[in-house]
């Protein structure tokens, strides 16, 4: 499956630990960012696959399932570190549940928001996978 957990480097100190984001880190250039909060634990939220687009999502807060699906196979990841996010690649799709209470997920982009790059129906998504594999 075309994802992949990538370390964000951390700076550990007793005052507390800072995590820093730059240009080596993701390998794409930021083009939006954006985070889910006060998401009730039974919400779902994602639901939907990009053509093109790449996000990495990052656990700052709590916990959430990211449940990935790529036509054939079906995965569930948990992220609950925020020193370690999931570099989810174009042609996945994705739905975020089971999130805990105070939870926020970080969403780095790597496309500005176009609504033709989204597939938000997951039989028109197999469908344009189906197609796109050939």
């Amino acid at each position: 499956m075309n994802v992949e957990f990538i370390s964000i480097p951390k700076i550990e100190d007793n005052r507390g630990n800072i995590s820093v984001i730059e240009h080596d880190v993701l390998p794409f250039e930021m083009k939006r960012v954006y985070y889910l909060y006060d998401v009730p634990s039974a919400a779902e939220r994602g639901g939907h696959s990009h053509k093109t687009q790449k996000e990495f999502l990052i656990a700052l807060s709590g916990s959430f399932d990211v449940v990935l699906n790529d036509g054939k196979e079906k995965r569930t990841i948990t992220l609950n570190k925020p020193f370690e996010g999931l570099l989810i690649n174009q042609g996945i799709w994705r739905e975020l549940n089971n999130f805990s209470s105070g939870s926020v997920c970080l969403v780095i982009a790597s496309a500005v928001f176009d609504e033709d790059d989204y597939i938000r129906d997951f039989d028109q998504f197999i469908a344009y996978k189906l197609f796109s594999d050939r």
